[in-house]
């Protein structure tokens, strides 16, 4: 994406005689966006909490169980999270804003579901170090993508290369395991989901002047930022996760 000359001015790069003219600064937008995508993770772990709590006072009766007890549910999860990120990521110019939120909430509640076992399977505490040393890698990343004035632009083909190079990785480890190189793996992935949160960053910034005359396409360019932003704080958790959670007992 070609971002103008002022990316990194305050100054809102649009005529405030245009229709639908969004009045709003930069860090305003940038801020509304991570408001999203922080409600999305709290609706996450929220509901992961909570069903991994009824499934630790009666395992039997929890909804979990029940859940996961139906055939093939895991595999019904995953098409459903891909399916409505595939669905944002290509309709969302054509969707309501309404819809969209409702689709990123939606991702984030089945996401919840998916996250309840990690719950049930490692020691709290364990999730809440790892947990926090996701937000501070996260958050540091994120203030470089915000404040630096180079242009992160030229690193979106090496990144999904770099994406593609990891699914294909956590393919085969699914087939042969990983064994001596776990550690190698999640060291380069959460490398990987560093890069991608400076790079997914500073693109809310260049959605801001790219829709500042359209209020209701920058709603949606905000939501699909805080989409990208959730799915790289969740991807470089769970790295962390595998690398240094503690499981439980028993």
């Amino acid at each position: 994406m070609n971002e103008p000359n002022n990316m990194y001015q305050n100054e809102p790069a649009f005529s405030p005689f245009a229709e639908n003219a969004v009045f709003v600064t930069m860090e305003q937008y940038v801020a509304k966006t991570f408001l999203w995508m922080f409600l999305g993770l709290l609706t996450t772990f929220g509901v992961a909490f909570g069903l991994a709590m009824n499934f630790l006072s009666s395992p039997a009766d929890s909804l979990v169980y029940k859940l996961f007890s139906v055939p093939y549910m895991s595999i019904i999860l995953l098409v459903a999270e891909l399916g409505v990120v595939i669905w944002l990521s290509t309709q969302i110019s054509k969707m309501a804003a309404g819809t969209a939120t409702a689709l990123f909430f939606a991702y984030a509640v089945l996401n919840g579901i998916v996250f309840s076992s990690y719950f049930i399977v490692y020691d709290l505490m364990s999730l809440v170090f790892c947990f926090a040393a996701a937000a501070v890698y996260f958050g540091v990343m994120a203030a470089y993508g915000y404040l630096t004035k180079k242009d992160l632009s030229g690193w979106g083909r090496m990144l999904f290369a770099g994406l593609i190079a990891m699914v294909i990785i956590s393919l085969l480890g699914m087939f042969i395991g990983f064994g001596m190189f776990e550690i190698v793996v999640c060291g380069l992935g959460i490398l990987l989901f560093l890069a991608i949160t400076a790079y997914d960053t500073q693109k809310v910034k260049a959605y801001y002047y790219q829709f500042a005359n359209d209020a209701e396409m920058a709603h949606k360019a905000s939501i699909f930022g805080a989409l990208n932003l959730y799915l790289d704080f969740i991807n470089l958790f769970l790295y962390i996760i595998r690398l240094l959670g503690k499981r439980n007992n028993n």
